[in-house]
């Protein structure tokens, strides 16, 4: 697989470009809630929530990396836009292969 081609899995399909909206509304407002807000709370569930099962094991990765420390905000996001270009493209990838199924593999006229 060379890198344009995983850039239009990860990018270029419907799918995708609608889980990235998602995930980009999810990280923009929980980052002003946090930045902005009296108390964040649990905002940031929604976009691990939204960036899951990958962003778990990235979390559990990030909790040995900082220890018992709250890591920075920018760790966090950067961490969940990772996960989320990662679920991306497989989603890109599920989605070709949904699609490349429905269509002929030959055509019936030509043999």
């Amino acid at each position: 697989m060379n890198m344009r081609t995983l850039i239009r899995l990860t990018f270029a399909n419907p799918v995708s470009a609608v889980y990235l909206t998602l995930v980009g509304a999810a990280l923009a407002v929980a980052t002003g809630v946090s930045l902005f807000g009296q108390d964040p709370g649990f905002v940031w569930i929604w976009p691990t929530l939204v960036t899951a099962p990958s962003s778990f094991a990235a979390t559990a990765a990030g909790m040995l990396l900082w220890g018992a420390s709250k890591p920075p905000l920018w760790f966090s996001a950067g961490l969940l836009v990772a996960c989320a270009l990662v679920q991306s493209a497989a989603l890109g990838a599920v989605w070709q292969a949904v699609r490349r199924g429905r269509r002929p593999l030959a055509d019936p006229q030509h043999g």
